[in-house]
């Protein structure tokens, strides 16, 4: 979905881009609901293999490996920003400073470790303020929607601002990374009981249909019940909650096909997505040199941008299993090495 999204979105020819036209549409609308999949699965991968570490013995190290990761993803989402011709040209910005999708989410990482060693580690108060944080900052969501926070350095604002043209901002992304860490708490309790599946599957479904028809009429009646008028604010552009929705009938899906689903090719490519998105960014976008296929500008028609996503998907998938084994073979010869120097 990030990749034909992504490349469809940079490519696509303008007077093709018709809402009324119901291909588009559709495409569109789904493409609005790959972002949110990305950030709530990541949540809860994350906070399930934490809660799993916890039960092994394993929490320091996983909570230690966690903020090295997150870390990492921030300077990686960083680095792939960094126009190195043109800085070697002598000419300076401080677009590179915006924040993306890598360094969101290694900040989540980063905070939901902060939110579970809060929480004292134990699961069912982490449980209870994951979920609590996801509402907090969906509701909350009109008071700092268009806020710049130019009193703040541009380092800082752009993590909360779109001001500067940061595509993700830690609000309210990291809301989808919040409901993923209560999603783990339930699949870490209840993983192993007899009906847990059919009983998960029902609820994404119900959850899922609750949130995408009835949330905004659930706010306004909050609203009416409370005069609080940020409920009738948050209904009245409601995307966080329908979104969310969106992703749970995700999950209902691919939780209830998971046997069919997991074949070898498609967990090997969901175990390379930190090196297709860095592959991806470079061929689109032309990070550090400039030159990527966003230079033939939107010029593709829609059959010409179909082929060409399934053509781009296939290739960045090729490389990133060739990357990740030259990027192994190289990593274990350094780790090799630094070991035989150590010993001497």
């Amino acid at each position: 979905m990030m990749l034909q999204g992504h490349f469809i979105d940079t490519l696509l020819n303008p007077i093709y881009r018709d809402t009324s036209f119901m291909l588009y549409a559709i495409w569109s609308y789904f493409r609005g609901i790959t972002a949110p999949t990305f950030f709530t699965i990541s949540g809860l991968i994350f906070t399930f293999l934490l809660l799993k570490a916890k039960v092994k013995g394993e929490q320091k190290l996983r909570i230690r490996k966690g903020i090295i990761r997150g870390l990492f993803l921030i300077f990686v989402g960083y680095l792939i920003r960094i126009p190195v011709l043109q800085w070697l040209s002598g000419s300076f910005d401080t677009y590179f400073l915006v924040i993306d999708v890598l360094q969101c989410i290694g900040f989540s990482l980063i905070l939901i470790i902060g939110l579970y060693v809060l929480s004292a580690k134990k699961i069912r108060i982490f449980s209870i303020m994951s979920l609590f944080v996801g509402i907090l900052i969906f509701t909350t969501d009109p008071l700092y929607r268009e806020a710049s926070f130019t009193n703040l350095p541009l380092f800082l604002s752009n993590y909360i601002s779109k001001t500067n043209g940061s595509i993700f901002t830690i609000l309210p992304w990291f809301g989808y990374f919040s409901f993923g860490a209560f999603l783990a708490t339930l699949f870490h309790r209840n993983l192993n009981r007899e009906g847990f599946k059919i009983k998960m599957i029902i609820g994404f479904i119900g959850t899922g249909i609750l949130l995408i028809f009835f949330s905004s009429f659930i706010l306004c009646e909050i609203a009416k019940l409370t005069h609080i008028k940020l409920f009738l604010d948050a209904a009245s552009f409601n995307y966080l909650f329908t979104r969310l929705g969106n992703v749970f009938l995700y999950f209902a899906f691919f939780y209830g096909f998971e046997k069919q689903l997991k074949t070898p090719l498609i967990l090997k490519i969901g175990q390379k997505t930190l090196s297709i998105y860095v592959i991806h960014f470079i061929i689109i976008y032309g990070s550090f040199t400039g030159i990527g296929l966003k230079l033939i500008g939107k010029t593709l028609t829609p059959i010409q941008a179909v082929f060409g996503a399934l053509t781009f998907i296939t290739c960045v998938c090729f490389i990133s299993f060739y990357y990740a084994k030259t990027n192994a073979f190289v990593y274990n010869n350094l780790r090799n090495f630094y070991h035989k120097r150590k010993a001497k």
